[in-house]
């Protein structure tokens, strides 16, 4: 279960760190880190404790794909797409993985659980093509294994 948005939750990330612009990045990471996305108001907040335009953070916080402004699904699930991955099947693995949670790269299920993205290179080519939830990563993964893999964390979250 995610943790609640409230100021006091974001305080804590906030005091962290001085008063600082240059701290702006990593306040945002923590900020990710806790919510699984940026709250709106997570960057109001920033805006007010760094004494910066709400403008700029927003730029910044759109600049970088790893960050993001709406909520992402309780597992995040990362299909490869570099070159290696490519050329071993990442493309059917990611039209499977559509298919069977009935989303797009950069949604999220109806019910939270997963969000989709489609990734340049994962640094694992050996492992081609390579799959991640959250940070399980899954080589060599076939069609014939996906259903498997995806039932194990809707079972998970049945149960915990």
């Amino acid at each position: 279960m995610p943790v609640q948005i409230s100021k006091e939750n974001i305080e804590k990330i906030l005091v962290q760190y001085p008063r600082e612009q240059r701290y702006s990045l990593a306040i945002m990471q923590d900020m990710q880190r806790e919510y699984n996305y940026i709250p709106r108001e997570g960057m109001e907040a920033l805006a007010a404790y760094l004494s910066c335009p709400l403008s700029s953070l927003y730029s910044m916080a759109t600049f970088y794909k790893a960050l993001s402004l709406k909520p992402k699904g309780r597992h995040i699930i990362k299909v490869c797409d570099g070159t290696a991955c490519h050329i071993r099947g990442s493309t059917p693995l990611r039209d499977g993985v559509r298919r069977i949670l009935g989303i797009e790269e950069g949604e999220t299920t109806a019910d939270g659980l997963f969000s989709l993205e489609l990734v340049n290179c994962l640094g694992s080519c050996a492992m081609a093509p390579v799959l991640v939830v959250d940070e399980t990563y899954y080589g060599k993964m076939t069609m014939e294994r996906l259903p498997a893999v995806l039932n194990g964390y809707r079972e998970e979250a049945a149960t915990g």
